[in-house]
């Protein structure tokens, strides 16, 4: 299959705009990456130098331990699957199937062959003599994928080619990709502005920030329970990360409204942010509602708000509410939801609680084992 590696590639337009920045990582062999991030934050830009289509200006981009730089998009030996389907209108499925191999000049038997086990592996075969008009979106999608699958590439590369799906076929079309890819092998790099994509999708995910910044490399895992900053803390997950900002006073976080919360088991070295402005930070569905049962404060923290909105959502409810001047978002059962305009308190546990410095809006270290 493929191996790809980066080193410091960037970006930069003849009218001086610098779409990425030091773009460095491996990736392995049969990996499933997903790059994400905000709008102009160069993960299109990014998966179109790795196609070919777009010059590196700076940097070394390897396949296989071979510079790429100069490597035309064919022989780089990729398959790419755009936003829209672009199928041939006037063709039949079988014929938008085969269309590639027919102008390699490949035999009309190994043609036949090739498009009969594609078409099975995505569910198109009773759909061969169809047009795309007659097709659903979902399965316009399916045959375009095929197109890429059945030229046997080393590297897939697609960007964002489940967005024009309703949110149904969205879900189905994951788990097809995801499928796919287990019975292909072949290293996949996936753009997409959908975090949900990401997370269930990708071995790895790239979270790049607005200017071209890779902000952090990691699992699903690594990216959900340990953001290395504030913006990938509240890129991944939804709704996203609640902030409450404050300053450390006396080993404590203290903010305007008057909240005091004892962050010593949070942080390794709590003198070393002394007197500094941070931020405490924590996820809608870590907390917990708090019913007047006795709370272990050595393992929660106990916040009070009170209710501006709320949203059933039928297994969950997502409940506006504020803290001070602050409003946060929290994750409920349904039948634990406060009446509108109530006060109410809920708990933090210290594994759901994040500290980050708001100057540098790095996390401060810590030694807490999330899950």
């Amino acid at each position: 299959m493929a191996v790809l590696l980066f080193k410091d590639v960037n970006k930069v337009y003849p009218n001086g705009y610098h779409a990425v920045h030091d773009f460095n990582m491996e990736i392995k062999d049969g990996e499933f990456i997903c790059l994400v991030g905000d709008s102009g934050c160069g993960k299109s830009t990014t998966l179109r130098m790795i196609a070919g289509l777009e010059d590196i200006t700076a940097g070394e981009f390897y396949i296989d331990g071979k510079l790429a730089n100069q490597m035309s998009s064919r022989e780089r030996g990729i398959a790419m699957v755009f936003q829209s389907y672009a199928l041939y209108p006037h063709l039949t499925v079988y014929e938008n199937l085969a269309f590639g191999l027919m102008l390699e000049g490949i035999d009309a038997d190994i043609i036949e062959e090739k498009v009969q086990a594609t078409a099975k592996i995505l569910g198109l075969t009773e759909y061969l003599e169809r047009f795309p008009r007659n097709l659903s979106g979902g399965q316009c999608q399916r045959v375009a994928v095929g197109r890429a699958l059945i030229r046997k590439v080393s590297i897939f590369l697609m960007d964002e080619p489940l967005s024009n799906l309703d949110a149904k076929q969205r879900v189905t079309m994951r788990s097809e990709i995801k499928q796919i890819h287990r019975s292909v092998g072949a290293t996949t790099i996936y753009v997409t502005h959908d975090q949900t994509e990401a997370m269930t999708m990708s071995d790895r995910i790239v979270v790049m920030k607005s200017g071209g910044w890779v902000q952090q490399i990691g699992t699903p895992f690594e990216l959900y329970f340990y953001p290395k900053n504030l913006f990938v803390a509240g890129f991944i997950g939804e709704p996203p990360m609640n902030f409450l900002r404050g300053t450390v006073q006396n080993g404590k976080f203290v903010n305007d409204a008057g909240l005091t919360l004892d962050i010593a088991p949070l942080v390794k070295d709590v003198a070393s942010i002394e007197g500094k402005k941070v931020v405490f930070a924590f996820r809608p569905e870590a907390i917990k509602i708090a019913k007047g049962e006795k709370v272990a404060k050595e393992d929660y923290y106990l916040i009070e708000s009170q209710v501006d909105l709320t949203e059933l959502l039928g297994d969950t409810t997502n409940v506006y509410a504020n803290v001070g001047d602050v409003n946060v978002i929290l994750k409920v059962n349904p039948h634990d939801t406060p009446e509108m305009g109530s006060t109410f308190s809920f708990c933090v546990p210290h594994k759901a609680a994040y500290i980050y410095d708001a100057e540098t809006e790095e996390a401060v270290p810590s030694d807490i084992v999330r899950n």
